[in-house]
Order: structure tokens, then sequence, then C-alpha cells
């Protein structure tokens, strides 16, 4: 005999009534256990059925660290605490173990770190020239991608850290526990921001146990890792009252990714010139080591990534390329598209800089915005140009930014396997997501803002 639907009914109610009298302590370490289980089979998963499986079993870490992130603002902070952080350092040492499972830019990193060491500018040669050939060995060199055809992309002070980091030593395990020291800069930033604004500081559990951060991080070894740990460092200074000196920062890891750039706007403020010209001096500063190869200094930037990744031709530009689909290519249309986006993103650098003697709360969310839209426009094709966004989660927790981190290991695919997802596809799912997010929460403040109004005498 089938249940009725009121039995079902009363079941489901007695099963919520059991699971709010669980303490949210427990329920934590229970899903801490689900996500160390999909973490442990993740790099199997991966070499067995290939990197749809690794997105799959990513994208429901992310999941459930939503909910985990929840749970922690509710169990007591102390306990709770030791659990957040074994768990994150438990990830991180467990993935580290294995070779870097998507991407092999780490190893480019270790040998720009050996190349300047043998004191070579690291923009004048290709790895496979024959003026390197003397620096070549069987572990590091074999697995540097183009290394036929691009001397490094990497910005100046990203080749600081390469050269300091392979003075400690020469290997990917070096480089990935640098930029997990990095992490813990950038988990103790979280922490002081969250108590500056009077936030439980276990929202922590967004960043640490987030599958984007451990598996990019510690696996992958992203030099981003130090981006995100200056870009913080700078917002730390700035807000707490020394604008200059953290702009010097976040100019430091703009000159490791570009992408943290709009964070400036976040806290200078408008004809202000002292900023800028701080910020240029730095970056000339950074830059004037490596000048002896000239305009060489920008290299395989200008040389060709923009064109290998489809920035140069549109293709790889998702709101281009839906407007290519609706309208066809027309001549010019890249130029058009990049002036639009430079004045979208001042227009809204300006509204960011024109607000930044708000609350802390709201300069942070307003820069959140800000690099959501960055990423938009510039619709990246790989999962760790996202990391940028990872310590929003814990400390704005909106919802685009949720989504975006975690639809990023979409873009995780990159192995010939049968199932291959086009590009096009998943940035669809990522980046409608996000306009999807942002719709929703303009709705549901309006729908507020209309409730407070007819409440309001």
């Amino acid at each position: 005999m089938k249940p009725m639907p009121g039995a079902i009914a009363k079941q489901f109610g007695r099963l919520a009534r059991s699971a709010n009298s669980v303490p949210p302590l427990h329920l934590l370490a229970g899903i801490g256990a689900v996500l160390v289980a999909l973490t442990l089979v993740t790099p199997f998963a991966f070499e067995a059925a290939g990197d749809n499986a690794f997105i799959a079993l990513a994208i429901l870490a992310g999941l459930l660290t939503i909910v985990a992130t929840q749970l922690a603002e509710r169990a007591p902070p102390e306990r709770a605490l030791w659990l957040i952080f074994g768990l994150g350092i438990l990830l991180r040492a467990y993935v580290l173990l294995f070779d870097p499972l998507l991407s092999s830019d780490i190893y480019r990193y270790v040998w720009d770190g050996r190349v300047q060491a043998a004191g070579i500018n690291p923009y004048r040669y290709f790895p496979a020239h024959e003026a390197l050939a003397f620096l070549r060995d069987g572990t590091i060199f074999p697995n540097i991608n183009r290394a036929d055809t691009a001397v490094t992309i990497y910005p100046p002070v990203a080749q600081f850290f390469f050269l300091i980091v392979t003075r400690i030593g020469e290997s990917v395990t070096v480089m990935r526990l640098a930029l997990l020291g990095c992490e813990s800069v950038t988990v103790t930033l979280i922490m002081l921001l969250l108590r500056r604004m009077n936030r439980p500081v276990t929202r922590v559990t967004a960043y640490l146990w987030h599958p984007l951060p451990f598996w990019e991080i510690a696996n992958n070894g992203h030099v981003d890792a130090l981006m995100v740990a200056l870009m913080l460092l700078g917002l730390w200074i700035a807000l707490t009252g020394h604008a200059l000196r953290g702009a010097v920062l976040i100019a430091f890891s703009a000159l490791i990714k570009p992408i943290a750039a709009p964070v400036l706007a976040g806290i200078w403020r408008p004809w202000d010139l002292k900023m800028p010209l701080v910020v240029i001096a730095a970056a000339a500063l950074c830059y004037l080591p490596y000048l002896s190869v000239g305009w060489g200094v920008f290299g395989f930037l200008t040389k060709g990534y923009l064109t290998e990744e489809g920035i140069s031709a549109g293709n790889d530009l998702w709101l281009l390329s839906l407007w290519r689909l609706v309208f066809g290519e027309l001549q010019g249309d890249v130029v058009a598209y990049v002036v639009l986006a430079a004045l979208i993103l001042l227009s809204k650098g300006l509204s960011v800089a024109r607000s930044s003697h708000s609350s802390i709360a709201s300069t942070l969310a307003d820069i959140n915005m800000l690099l959501l839209l960055t990423i938009l426009l510039l619709s990246p094709n790989y999962p760790w140009y996202f990391l940028v966004i990872t310590p929003f989660v814990a400390l704005c927790g909106s919802a685009p930014s949720w989504f975006v981190s975690i639809g990023a290991l979409l873009l995780s695919e990159q192995l010939d396997w049968d199932f291959y997802i086009p590009r096009m596809v998943t940035k669809s799912i990522l980046f409608g997501g996000l306009l999807l997010a942002w719709a929703l929460v303009a709705w549901r403040s309006h729908m507020q803002r209309t409730v407070d109004a007819e409440l309001s005498p």
C-alpha cells in the first residue's frame, strides 16, 4: 500500500525537526566528513573518468561548503574553528600529495626562478632556446607548457616571488608550500576583516573548505595565491587609514595578475592624484630590473597569449560571442567591445571610488561587485582566474560570488575526453547564472524596499 501524501509530509516534518535538534557543530562535522570523502576519491576519479568526473565531485563539494558556512555561523566559535582549520589543512595536505592534475603552469614558475638565478632575463628566451640548454633537467623542463614558442607571461612581482622561492628549493613541492604560505596570509586577513565587520569569524569556512582554492593552490599551485594575499593585505592596510601604502601592495598584486587592478577603485578618492602617481611609480620600479629586453618585458602576453586565448579575435569573450550569435561578426566589433567594456569598468570604478568613504562592509561589497563585473567582461577561460573572488565569498557571502566561484570549476575541463562540453556552453552556464543571480538579488532587494515602505508610517 502506497503512503498517503499526508503521511509523507509528516515524515518530512519529523526529519526536519530531527535535523533542527542536532547541534550545528555536529552537522558541520558530518558535512566535513563528506567533503573529506569526496576529496579522497577525486584524484582517482579523475584518472579513471577524466576531468568531467573531477568537475562533478568538486562542484558537489562547493555546494556542501555553502551549507557548511551557514552551519558554522551558528556553531560555537572556539570549537568550530578547530574543526574548520583542521579539515582545511587536511584537505590541502592531501591534494599536495598528487602531481598537479589540471595545469602545468607551476613548472614555468620554477623554471623562471632558475633562469633568473643564472643571471638571465626571463623575458629574453623561451625555455627551449639553446641559450638556456645548460639549465634543462629531467623534472621541470619536460613539463613546461609552450616551451618552444613562448617566453614567460608573468609580470615582475611574480618573477621576484619565483626567484626567492627557488632559492629555497627548485621543486614543485617547495613552490606549492610557498603558495600555501601566501594562503595563510589570506585566511588571517579574512578573519581580521570579519572581526572588523562584527561578523562571525567562522565564516572563514567559505574559503577554507571551498574546493577552488585548495585544488588550484595546493594541488595545481597557481601564483594567484600570492596575488590574492597582497590584494587583501593592501585592502586591510588601506582600510585602517593608510591608503597609499595599501595602494602600493594592491599595485604589486596587479603585477602578478592584472585582474586585481580594479580593487584600487575601492580605496581611491576621486581627483586625488597622489595614489595614481604612487601606483605608476611602483609599477615602473618593478619593471626596471627587466627593461634590458625593451618592450619584450611584457612577455608572451603581447606576443601570443591574447591571440591564443581568443581575446584578440573576440572568440572567447562571452558577451561578444552572444552578440555574434544573434547579429553575426561585424568589422571592428572586438575594438568596440573593448572600448565599451573599459567605459563600463571605468564608470563602475568611479562609482565605487565615490562611495569608498562608507562602511568597510559596503566597501568590500562594492569591490566584490566590481571584480565580478571585470570577470564577466573578460570571461576568463580558466578556473584559477576566479580565485580573486573566493575571499569575498567569506567576507560578503553574496549569491553571485558563490555561484561564480563554484561555477568556475566548470572551466576545469581541459583534456580531450569523449564527453566534451563546448566552452561556449560552460561559459553560458557560468556567466548566464551570474546574471541571473544578480537579477534575483536585485529583485529581492526591491521587494524588501517595497515591504519596508509599506510598513513605515
